[in-house]
């Protein structure tokens, strides 16, 4: 009778997974990939309180709305800061998914979370995408994701690192037999690179530039060393000293200038998780070398230059960019194998699987 029931419910509903990024939403389907990549974003109308636009349609109002409408990135840092605007982003996805695929039954979610956040944030996640459709919410670390999605074996006694630079929160760990040795959780990301871009500009060429112009640049410029040609974009903005529109020409070499700070912080918390890591385990990160991923993994020049300061063979994965989703649905697609790596709160039984 369970064995039937299970198969009934399999053929009602089925399993999905949400890498909740504080640049890009993720989601996986059980047995049919990765179906959504949008924008962590939400336009709300605040004269009506309905929402406007989500994911790749509100990135395109952002810096081009009427006062009344608002472009809210409700991920801050990794982690929820709008509870009510993410709840409705999540809804919106589970239902689009709910709809193509005829599910009758709510399904089951797995979130990524950035490693180290508090029971207070894991539970805003839990209940966000419970109140948004979910029967059922496992969480899992976003490096552990990542690590999984590159194909580490990370459930050998064997030491595996991982560096994932992502849109809010860059993670650094070492994981061995499924659990995380010693990691890092830093605010400096992909969104802290753009801040240092517009405060760069600003107060290199009293030039104010928006949010979506930094990030352009940054994809365009961004660069650990020089290749020996000067690459350059014009930009438009407005002059802080007179009011009026203006542009100006930034290099590749401005744009290091900007996120030189940052990623000398990265450097340095990749050298203090290698100094906390046990000898053993640190020998085998020697012999197998460090494994990049996230966004900050296609800067060109980042993985040589870590290469160069650490003295570790540093390899960019294969599509750098989802490996925390790849590594979610390789989660879902066999929980019965991973199931002791799942996040649960201690008030909570261990998650059945059927």
């Amino acid at each position: 009778m369970k064995k039937w029931f299970s198969r009934l419910t399999n053929g009602l509903s089925t399993d999905i997974g949400i890498d909740l990024g504080t640049a890009n939403t993720l989601v996986y389907v059980k047995g049919k990939g990765v179906v959504i990549n949008e924008p962590t974003m939400v336009a709300v109308n605040h004269k009506t309180g309905q929402l406007v636009a989500v994911g790749a349609e509100a990135k395109g109002m952002l810096g081009r709305t009427p006062s009344h409408i608002e472009v809210v990135r409700p991920l801050v840092e990794g982690v929820i800061s709008d509870f009510e605007v993410t709840e409705e982003m999540l809804t919106y996805f589970i239902g689009k998914i709910r709809e193509s695929n005829r599910m009758l039954m709510p399904p089951r979610v797995l979130v990524g979370v950035p490693y180290g956040i508090t029971n207070v944030e894991m539970r805003a996640a839990r209940d966000a995408a419970r109140n948004a459709g979910a029967r059922e919410v496992l969480l899992i670390e976003e490096p552990m994701a990542a690590a999984i999605g590159s194909k580490l074996p990370v459930s050998k006694a064997m030491g595996n690192m991982i560096i994932d630079i992502g849109g809010g929160t860059t993670d650094i760990a070492v994981i061995s037999l499924n659990g995380i040795v010693t990691a890092r959780n830093l605010r400096t990301a992909g969104d802290h690179l753009n801040a240092d871009i517009i405060a760069y500009i600003r107060g290199q060429f009293k030039v104010l530039i928006g949010e979506r112009t930094a990030e352009e640049l940054k994809i365009a410029l961004a660069s650990i060393a020089e290749d020996g040609e000067m690459h350059e974009v014009v930009v438009r903005g407005r002059d802080v000293v007179t009011g009026l529109p203006r542009e100006v020409a930034i290099t590749d070499a401005d744009v290091r200038h900007a996120i030189g700070q940052a990623i000398d912080s990265i450097v340095e918390s990749v050298r203090d998780v290698l100094e906390e890591t046990p000898p053993e385990v640190l020998a085998d990160v020697m012999q197998r070398g460090i494994y990049f991923s996230g966004g900050g993994a296609l800067i060109p020049g980042a993985a040589r230059l870590l290469e160069e300061l650490i003295g570790v063979p540093v390899v960019t994965v294969p599509d750098p960019l989802r490996a925390v989703i790849r590594g979610t649905g390789i989660v879902l697609e066999n929980l019965d194998d991973y199931a002791d790596i799942l996040i649960t709160n201690e008030d909570e039984l261990t998650p059945q699987f059927t």
